[in-house]
């Protein structure tokens, strides 16, 4: 017994065989492919802005503000705020992000995870020693002003054009 093909897997099938029709067994001519055209950065002349970047990259800080689940404030938005002024804002001036978050972690004697209100913050930036030790300075302020052990950092290389 012979089965008959399902309408969708015709119609699929159909498709391809008048796709090599079109265009023959070595596929589409370089003339009937799309072209990818490349958009030049509107802010030429800026150094801050480059046409094109080489040796990027996304800089993460994730900053914990205050317990999920417990009715301390932590760090207030206003605190927050004078900390980016004073501390983020001078060292990256060419700008960046800044995120609300929730995290946790469960340590390993722990019974619950521990809940984090968090921030994070989004840098693209050169990869230089100038920009390694402005995060770090970054880092170290708000261990500083918090107590908090750590700031977690997740560098990775990144495509930019402005």
């Amino acid at each position: 017994m012979i089965r008959s093909m399902p309408r969708a897997g015709l119609a699929l099938a159909t498709t391809f065989v008048l796709a090599g029709c079109l265009y023959g067994p070595g596929g589409p001519s370089p003339a009937a492919q799309p072209s990818l055209t490349t958009t030049a950065a509107t802010l030429s002349g800026d150094a801050a802005h480059p046409a094109s970047t080489q040796n990027w990259v996304r800089t993460e800080l994730y900053f914990g503000i205050g317990y999920a689940d417990q009715p301390q404030p932590g760090i207030s938005e206003a605190e927050w705020r004078a900390f980016l002024d004073a501390e983020v804002t001078p060292r990256f001036p060419s700008g960046l992000s800044v995120f609300d978050l929730y995290g946790q972690w469960q340590g390993k004697s722990e019974p619950r995870p521990e809940r984090l209100r968090s921030k994070l913050i989004v840098l693209l930036h050169e990869d230089t020693p100038a920009a390694r030790a402005a995060i770090d300075a970054i880092r170290s302020a708000w261990k500083q002003k918090t107590g908090d052990q750590s700031v977690l950092r997740v560098t990775q290389p990144a495509d930019v054009s402005f």
